[in-house]
């Protein structure tokens, strides 16, 4: 929490500032942003009661739709990060693989994107070159096509350099139905790999922090990794990619969905030592740290073994580990298990730890 004094007289309450306020403010603040309650609160008691209908009660991270009898992912996603450019990618990779990731985690393999660049007067020419290069090599990376866009120029003051919005749409297969409802007592958790990097590499060139080692974002497109998961079983119950409000967020939103209850065992959660570094000194837990390149799965026990081997011979999930189960206890809750025998509840967050970091 930051507060901004005055030097006619001292602070008031009125004056500070946080990423994760109190939940009744009656104006939008950046904890909206966040990925944890308040973002649930604004989409729950605004957004969806404006818009209605029966996909976007989905409220997945990409919408499965029909459209002349062809099943479709379609998903959405505006990227603000700052800086434009950090350790290992940019915000033109991260506008490619944030909704190629959306629709993976549906299942679908993503085919075509939209992109829409909102520019602010007096970026350079240069600096807009660069982020777009970066993106259009991101979509041949992941396979995917630029087939329309847009741009729009915001007055000097306005905006933060570059903010970009991209939409896309890929088809599902057949047999293919994953969402968290789908999740039952017994299924197995499974991270694909590393936790809390894309979070702390943000605030490492952000804020000028060095923690003894170059920390490189994992921002990823995981089409590919899906793809070998799919292929051992289509019966996956549910992905999701655990971007704001990391892996805490991402669990939290399964476990409400599904009713069922989850446990995590902590020391089987894979945190890199420079992550767990990182997030001791500054007072942040890695679970809700952001990620871009990871996913987490809740698979039938029986297919568990055999996803896991899947995943672990794919670049993308090398590292995959099981860390946790469904189970009937505490239904809609996220508990997880210290490394000293105890549990502690593992809540959805209110706002967000690190704001604009995708």
């Amino acid at each position: 929490m930051s507060e901004t004094t005055d030097l006619r007289g001292p602070a008031t309450l009125e004056a500070w500032t946080c990423p994760a306020p109190l939940r009744d403010r009656p104006r939008v603040v950046m904890g909206h942003g966040g990925g944890g309650a308040l973002s649930a609160e604004l989409v729950q008691h605004v957004f969806a009661p404006a818009f209605g209908g029966e996909v976007l009660a989905q409220m997945g991270d990409a919408a499965a739709l029909s459209l002349g009898g062809v099943r479709l992912a379609f998903s959405t996603d505006s990227f603000v990060v700052r800086p434009l450019f950090f350790p290992g990618d940019s915000i033109g990779d991260l506008a490619v693989n944030g909704t190629v990731n959306d629709l993976a985690m549906s299942g679908a393999r993503a085919a075509y994107l939209s992109c829409g660049f909102i520019l602010e007067e007096g970026v350079e020419v240069e600096v807009v070159a660069r982020v777009a290069e970066a993106l259009g090599a991101a979509a041949r990376t992941a396979g995917v096509e630029v087939a329309t866009g847009d741009t729009k120029v915001v007055e000097a003051g306005h905006g933060d350099g570059i903010f970009i919005n991209t939409a896309g749409i890929g088809l599902i297969p057949a047999g293919v139905d994953l969402r968290p409802q789908r999740v039952v007592p017994g299924d197995v958790v499974i991270v694909s790999g590393a936790i809390g990097v894309h979070g702390v590499a943000i605030m490492s060139v952000r804020e000028g922090l060095e923690f003894g080692v170059e920390i490189e974002s994992d921002c990823a497109a995981l089409g590919g990794l899906v793809d070998a998961m799919l292929a051992v079983t289509p019966d996956l119950h549910v992905l999701r990619d655990p971007t704001r409000g990391g892996l805490a967020a991402a669990l939290n939103e399964i476990a409400a969905a599904s009713g069922a209850g989850v446990v995590v065992r902590e020391r089987d959660v894979p945190v890199p030592p420079a992550v767990a570094n990182a997030c001791a000194i500054l007072g942040l837990d890695p679970l809700y740290v952001a990620n871009e390149g990871k996913l987490v799965a809740f698979v039938p026990r029986e297919h568990a073994d055999a996803v896991l081997g899947a995943m672990r011979a794919h670049p993308l999930g090398a590292d995959a580990r099981i860390i946790g189960e469904a189970v009937e206890a505490h239904p809609g809750m996220v508990v997880a298990r210290t490394g000293l025998g105890g549990t502690r509840v593992v809540d959805l967050p209110i706002g967000e730890q690190l704001p604009r970091i995708c």
